[in-house]
Parts: structure tokens; sequence; C-alpha cells
């Protein structure tokens, strides 16, 4: 990976001023993850009339990869020592659960960025709006999943680099190496994979095929159980308020659009520039199966029907 200009040196300045301090010792590595429903699980309820997932009748769980991204920033933790893990992760008081299950496996805590002023942001407004929260944390190593199992679109992460105008490695299937100021990377290629060299800070986005992440540590559950943001402190009873207050550890940090001062032209619906063209509403219903036999004609009946349908072909 080419070095970076000096255009682009001067701008991470800008952006990530401790730069020339930090780079001595990593100190802060953020995942970005994101709370999907469940999509590999659906049934007959899964859409709705107008075509549109059915987010009520789906779990809600971790997406997979930020999972697989949590890992290796758990991994550069190990090797580093004495860097810290936090989670950042955009959407509704519920997202907070994400934060918390990644404390459960290892991280040290999390931020939420939340508020109405995000809702309907396609990648380009969420890209922007977490890029505004990351300026305001600024860490050292940004790690994210490759993709979203509710959008299949990839285009997050690299996004964040852009608009931060850091170096990204993506398809990160293996941290070789990281150290005062360079990470190394193993990338799944189509046909392969290669070793890459960045500087940091970069914005590594990270594969399925990496390490899966570490199962929870009961003595973390315990610790972190009580974990809350902080609007859901506010509606806590007295007592949980008082019991949080007395340990900083379980308060999850969260941001309004105010707090990472955003040009709101470019949040929610209004800095959302991509419009559906066409709806197509597949449902599937959960119930139905065939059973076919090795005959030839069997087989050729059903592609006959997959295609007919528009299933294949």
């Amino acid at each position: 990976m080419s070095a970076p200009t000096e255009r682009g040196r001067r701008k991470r300045n800008d952006n990530y001023t401790h730069i020339n301090i930090v780079m001595e010792r990593v100190k802060k590595i953020v995942v970005m993850a994101k709370q999907v429903p469940d999509t590999r699980n659906v049934g007959k309820d899964a859409m709705t009339p107008e075509g549109t997932v059915n987010r009520a009748a789906l779990p809600a769980i971790f997406n997979p990869e930020d999972l697989n991204a949590l890992e290796m920033a758990l991994e550069m933790k190990d090797r580093l020592g004495e860097a810290t893990v936090h989670v950042l992760t955009m959407g509704p008081q519920r997202a907070a659960d994400i934060i918390r299950e990644a404390m459960f496996r290892g991280a040290d805590g999390g931020y939420l960025l939340s508020g109405r002023e995000f809702a309907g942001s396609d990648t380009l407004a969420t890209s922007y709006a977490l890029s505004c929260a990351l300026r305001k944390i600024n860490p050292d190593i940004i790690v994210a999943g490759r993709q979203a199992i509710d959008g299949d679109t990839a285009q997050v992460g690299p996004q964040v680099a852009e608009k931060l105008d850091l170096p990204q490695i993506t398809y990160a299937e293996e941290l070789v190496d990281v150290k005062e100021g360079e990470i190394t990377i193993k990338r799944r290629l189509e046909r392969g994979t290669e070793v890459v060299v960045s500087p940091l800070p970069a914005v590594i986005t990270v594969n399925g095929s990496a390490k899966e992440c570490r199962p929870r540590n009961a003595k973390r559950v315990m610790k972190y159980k009580y974990a809350l943001a902080t609007s859901e402190i506010a509606e806590a009873a007295e007592e949980r308020k008082a019991f949080i207050a007395e340990r900083d550890y379980l308060h999850i940090i969260e941001f309004s659009a105010q707090d990472v001062n955003p040009d709101a032209e470019q949040l929610g619906l209004a800095g959302s520039p991509t419009k559906v063209k066409k709806i197509e509403n597949v449902v599937f219903q959960a119930k139905e199966a065939k059973t076919l036999t090795a005959e030839d004609k069997d087989i050729e009946a059903l592609m006959q029907e997959l295609i007919a349908s528009n299933t294949i072909g």
C-alpha cells in the first residue's frame, strides 16, 4: 500500500491531532459494528406488504462479520498490551445490546450514536455520521466487518476511510503484525491472499473468513451485565443509577447528533441520495417442500419451474 500524500498527512493531522505522539504506542482501537435483523432465518412474516424487511418480526443480532472484526481488534489488544477496544454503533437505544455483547467477549466499552436525525440513512449518510463520531473519539485503529447482512453493500467501511482521509485495508483475514505506527494484514483475494503493510491510523475491514470471535467470558458477563447507555440510565431506577455512577466502566457513552457536530444536511434521509427504483417482494413459505427422484424428468421439471419463476436463468 502506497504511503499517504502530503495532503493526506496534513488532513489526518487535523482530524487526529495526537498522531505524532500516539503513533509511538497504539492506545485506542474502535470497532464499527451494527445490530441487524437476522435475515438468515426468514419466514413468511419476514417482509412487509411494501416489500421491505419486517424488522419487528426478526430477532436483532450482532452483524456476523462485525464479530470477526471484534476478534481481530481483540487480538490487536492482546499483542499490544496497553491498548483498549471500544465498539461504535449507530442505531436506536436497543442497539446498545451489541455493545454489551462485545464487552462480554473482551471489549472495554462502547459508544452509541443515536437520534432521530440519523433515521433513514443510506450508506453515504451512515458513513458520514460515523466519521463525525470517530473524529470525536480519535482512535488509532478503526476496524469493521466487510459488510452487514441486511444490506450487503460493503460500502460503509471504505467510505469512512475516505471521509477521514485514512489508508484502508479491505478483505482482511489475518492480523500478521501490529506495532508502532504500522500494521501488517493478510487479505483474502478471489484467487489467493496477499500481505500488505499500512501506516497508522488506518481503517481495516474484516472478511467473514477471518477468525471467529471468542465466546463470552463468564467473569466479564457478571462484570458488565448492568452496563447501560446514557439514555438507558436516564430511564433506570434510582438504585441502578447510583450503582452505575460508582462504576464508570458500566457507562456506555451515548452521542447525539449535536455531540458529533455534523452538517445536518448530510444526515438521515436528507443526506441519502440512494433512491429505490423497484422492490421485488420475495416471501419464503416455511413449510413448502418437494420430493424429487433422481430421474431426469423430475430434475428437468424442476429446472423449468425455476426458470419460469425467474429464480434462475
